[in-house]
Order: C-alpha cells, then structure tokens, then sequence
C-alpha cells in the first residue's frame, strides 16, 4: 500500500530523476537500477517502482525486457513520436480551452511568452516556456489530458536542453507563441491551432547531438 509519505517520497525521486534526465546529467540508455536508486535516496524499493512508473509515464524512462529500466532514447524516432503526440494532444487542449480563455487567462500566456523572451538562461527560458504551453491549455477543464501533456512537455524539456548543449542558445523572441496568442485575441481559434501544430513539429526539423 502506498501511504501519504510513500507518495512524497515518491514524488521526490520522480523529480529529481526527472531533472537530471531532462538535464542531460542522466544520458539516454543509461539505467537505472532499482537497489542504487533505492540507497541513494534511503527508501524501499515500492517508492522507486512508483517512480518509475510515472516518470515511464512522462516518457522520460523505458522499461527495456532483460536490461531493465533506462533513460529514454533521444533519437528522430523518439523526437518525432514526442512531436507529433504533442501536436495532436496539444491541438485538442487548445479548442476546448478557447471558448473558456478570459483576459485573466490571456495575461497569463502573454506572462509567460514575455519572461521567455526575457530570459537570459536556457533554464529560465525553458520554464517559462513550458508555463506558456500550460498556459494555453489550462482552461480545457480536461485533467487526464492536461496530465498526458505534462509528461509529454517534460519529454520536449528534454529536447530543448539537448539543443542548447549542441548548438548554444541565445535569448532570443518567439515569433510563433506572439502570432497564436494574437489569433486568440482576435477568436481565430482555427487559425491558433494550425500555428500551434506548426510551431510543436518544428522540433522534427531541429538537429539533435549524438547520443
């Protein structure tokens, strides 16, 4: 059974593997042993299979038959599946999200878009533009939706942290989150999500290190 401070205990190791995934400190295909995760973080191996099982849930982790768990590939079939869900997933957050957006929730979004554009630190950039992508979606009012789609912008931190590492980032605007919150000033909610299906599969196209 999985008790109230089994759960914290849990969420713990989740995140901090998590972070160190989504880092690059952890490189895709390195595993991830039960018994150290377990001594590491001074629990019993329930937490640790909890862990995993969410963070395979945010596709951060596969469970491999006879090699155990490992970091998830980051290859063109992986950036291209993790694109494509999110564009899909994304799209459909988005329409039931429109009809529900009030100026509350459009200075919000534009929040968000301005602090990435402000940012001076690939971190604080990647935060605020995951907020942005949430911030979009939040007002579908659609939980295990928005839940798939947390996982899957974790699986996408993962990839703008690997671009930086091989290309170098520079603070830089975003024309594309600008123009899909101007259409959803202007209620073209057909035309917000054509350029935010545009905009997510744009990272099909970027170039990845090799692993």
């Amino acid at each position: 059974m999985i008790t109230d401070e089994n759960t914290t205990i849990v969420q713990h190791i989740a995140d901090s593997i998590a972070d160190r995934i989504i880092s690059g400190a952890l490189l895709p295909d390195a595993p991830l042993r039960q018994d150290h995760v377990a001594r590491e973080f001074n629990s019993s191996h329930v937490p640790v299979r909890e862990a995993f099982r969410q963070l395979e849930a945010q596709h951060l982790v596969v469970a491999v038959p006879r090699r155990g768990v490992r970091v998830a590939p980051l290859d063109a079939n992986s950036v291209k599946e993790i694109a494509e869900m999110r564009a899909a997933l994304e799209v459909v957050a988005l329409r039931n999200a429109a009809p529900k957006l009030t100026s509350s929730h459009l200075a919000r979004i534009e929040l968000a878009l301005i602090e990435a554009e402000n940012a001076q630190t690939i971190q604080n950039f990647e935060m605020a533009n995951r907020a942005f992508h949430q911030a979009l979606v939040a007002p579908c009012a659609m939980p295990r939706l928005l839940a798939s789609l947390d996982g899957l912008q974790l699986a996408n931190s993962r990839l703008v942290f690997a671009m930086a590492r091989s290309s170098g980032w520079q603070p830089r605007s975003n024309q594309d989150h600008r123009v899909i919150l101007q259409a959803l000033r202007l209620g073209n909610v057909d035309q917000a999500c054509n350029l935010l299906a545009r905009h997510i599969q744009t990272i099909e196209r970027l170039t990845l290190p090799a692993s």
